[in-house]
């Protein structure tokens, strides 16, 4: 009798947390059902149900054509190359920004994390600048593959060599140097130590970095849109063709679901390599592990690593302001005085003003995304049941699914009361909000799990309600962590593109549409103006990066 009143009382807490953690998944879920779910479906419904018919014999006609197997063929083509590439490119960064101390470190890592949330389509217009025919890279070491291949190539390494290098950077920075140390002690060499002791503990962390890239490569936007022309296109682009220029939305319906299908496989995968990373962290050592550079071969290392941020990340950056200055009457700030001026054609408004637009809607974003994140955070701190990752695959899929498909969906979904939001300011900043929840999530969910639960628990026994506990256990520890998400949340809002192109308005434009607008607008003002947005932009953004890189502590906040 007592045994089972003793199980009674232990599983009763255990009811409690679960029916607290679905309370908490209600707000998040409705969220995603209503603004990422529901205009996803519309769409799709749009290009497939004809007079009330599904005509799922579309997809086998879609898929029979050679251009759109030809689509599907560059698509995963170009993103495992892309993957590789920066891999290659990025692992020494993880490893001297991990275990190397050097003056400016903290600067260097904003460096490498600013083009994640820089705008596609300008960095798309750097890059073909700097490799066009002609180029750099044209007939390099024999090799005649077109120039614009390697442009999509190093422009995927340009965004994502910031995933790898905190994802896996992260992880290696918390590895306990002294046990590859006592490997060497006992015989092995420097190589095999590496790859006996260290390499089997990043292995699900270097796979979680390459999951996220391939994933952000195959879903490749305004790179492709820019540097692919005519010829190359991946699915996203085909998909804003055929949404925008061709308006066949059965076409487009089709490449969706194609898209939808192939980033839940990689999200159920990359799902695996984070519990098993998440196993491997428990093994790591909490004290700092970076020292200063020893050796001829560690400041070879710095030095190559150092030369090749330069080159692939500080370069492009630095054509975007070399530009913004070379006017037509010498450098200068001329473009920058335009930007104030209405030429009454473009915009409704001065170019001047999508600067403050686009902070306010990515404020206004950072605080859904932080609402929305943060219970989901919390939520997933539980046991990881079937049913808490289900959840956590559905926080993430907003990173993968078409931006475009949704920014269209907005218009055709979100058109009647009591949902008629199209001529709403708030519809920017919710769209803006599904690219930056998954973020808070990741950067909020390894602090939460890591808080002790037996912290709760007393607290609880003593008398503290739901709500006292989390203020006075929680809060105080996660609070430089959801600073950290809010800053990374801002910064991707900022540089939302994809679904944002649909839904800003004329007299409302945010910095990215401005920018595009102004490119594919002929005329050396345009073309300088969309520069000196760009280069406003990318100081709004290292800004917001420093001020997160000063927050941060030497163990590792987020998964990010």
């Amino acid at each position: 009798m007592d045994l089972a009143r003793t199980e009674v009382a232990e599983a009763a807490p255990r009811r409690r947390g679960s029916a607290r953690r679905l309370g908490l998944m209600a707000l998040p879920v409705a969220f995603f059902a209503v603004f990422f779910a529901y205009p996803v479906t519309a769409i799709v419904a749009r290009g497939l149900r004809i007079d009330g018919v599904w005509r799922f014999g579309r997809i086998g006609e879609v898929l029979g054509r050679s251009d759109i197997r030809h689509v599907l063929w560059f698509t995963t083509w170009q993103a495992l190359a892309s993957t590789a590439l920066t891999l290659l490119i990025a692992l020494p960064g993880a490893y001297v920004l991990a275990r190397l101390d050097f003056r400016g470190k903290q600067v260097l890592r904003a460096v490498v994390t600013v083009p994640f949330v820089l705008p596609t389509v300008v960095v798309g217009t750097a890059f073909l600048t700097l490799i066009g025919r002609g180029g750099l890279l044209d007939g390099l070491w024999g090799v005649r593959l077109d120039t614009t291949v390697w442009a999509i190539l190093l422009a995927h390494v340009f965004f994502n060599y910031a995933v790898v290098v905190r994802t896996v950077g992260g992880l290696w920075s918390q590895l306990d140097p002294r046990q590859e140390e006592a490997a060497r002690m006992l015989g092995a060499s420097r190589f095999a130590a590496w790859r006996r002791v260290t390499l089997p503990a990043l292995t699900p962390a270097v796979a979680a970095a390459a999951l996220m890239v391939f994933l952000f490569t195959f879903t490749s936007f305004g790179v492709v849109q820019i540097l692919g022309g005519p010829t190359f296109s991946t699915l996203e682009v085909e998909i804003y063709r055929q949404t925008s220029e061709i308006f066949d939305l059965a076409t487009a319906a089709v490449l969706t679901i194609i898209q939808f299908v192939a980033v839940g496989a990689i999200l159920a995968v990359h799902a695996g390599t984070v519990r098993r990373r998440e196993t491997a962290l428990r093994l790591v050592a909490p004290e700092t592990t970076a020292r200063r550079p020893r050796g001829a071969g560690q400041w070879a290392l710095l030095t190559g690593v150092l030369a090749s941020i330069a080159v692939l990340l500080v370069l492009p950056l630095g054509v975007l302001v070399q530009r913004s200055l070379d006017t037509p009457g010498g450098f200068g700030f001329g473009y920058y005085r335009a930007l104030a001026s209405d030429d009454g054609g473009l915009f409704l408004v001065a170019p001047i003003e999508a600067v403050g637009n686009s902070l306010e809607y990515a404020l206004a974003a950072t605080a859904i995304a932080v609402a929305v994140g943060g219970l989901a955070a919390v939520a997933l701190t539980g046991r990881a049941g079937r049913l808490v990752r289900g959840f956590d695959a559905l926080l993430m899929l907003p990173l993968g699914v078409s931006a475009v498909t949704v920014g269209f969906g907005f218009l055709i979904a979100l058109d009647e009361p009591p949902l008629d939001l199209r001529s709403s300011w708030i519809l920017v900043p919710l769209a803006q909000a599904l690219v930056g929840v998954p973020f808070v999530v990741r950067t909020m969910l390894p602090v939460l799990r890591a808080v002790d639960g037996r912290l709760r628990e007393a607290a609880s026994v003593l008398g503290a309600s739901p709500w006292r506990v989390w203020r006075e256990v929680d809060l105080p520890m996660v609070r430089r962590a959801l600073l950290i998400a809010a800053g990374f949340a801002f910064a991707v809002s900022l540089g939302e593109f994809g679904a944002t192109v649909f839904i800003a308005r004329p007299d409302n434009p945010t910095l990215p549409v401005a920018v595009a607008r102004l490119l594919g607008r002929a005329g050396d003002l345009n073309y300088g103006q969309a520069m000196a947005l760009s280069t406003i932009l990318m100081v709004v953004c290292a800004v917001a990066l420093l001020l997160l890189e000063r927050m941060r502590t030497t163990d590792r906040t987020g998964e990010f």
